[in-house]
């Protein structure tokens, strides 16, 4: 995902100022955020207003890991965290078994050209 949208707005279901104190903050793997938000953090708006909470993402330098930052009541930023948290398990996963495939392809490829 190219550059990292910047917030421009507050949603209207987050309070200012008590729901901007004390974030939730998870880092996710930056090859993940595609797939979790959509190009150019497409889906974002809907996680948010789904999730009732506002999400900020932040590239960490040098590292390929990026910082979620989950803003909202309590209850609303807890339940986003886990959620967000599964998402990213579960694309890690997917990607992870897409890798195998491909190289259990490549591999098979490799032993038929020996064949012959």
């Amino acid at each position: 995902m190219g550059t990292l949208p910047k917030r421009k707005d507050i949603p209207p279901w987050v309070k200012v100022p008590e729901d901007l104190k004390d974030p939730e903050v998870l880092q996710v793997q930056t090859r993940l955020l595609e797939a979790m938000f959509g190009p150019d953090g497409s889906r974002i708006p809907y996680i948010e207003q789904v999730s009732k909470a506002m999400l900020e993402l932040k590239a960490l330098e040098s590292s390929d890991l990026t910082e979620v930052v989950v803003y909202g009541s309590y209850m609303y930023k807890l339940r986003t965290k886990w959620m967000l948290q599964s998402m990213a398990e579960w694309h890690r996963q997917r990607q992870e078994r897409g890798m195998l495939k491909l190289e259990e392809a490549m591999g098979a490829l490799e032993l038929g050209s020996w064949k012959k």
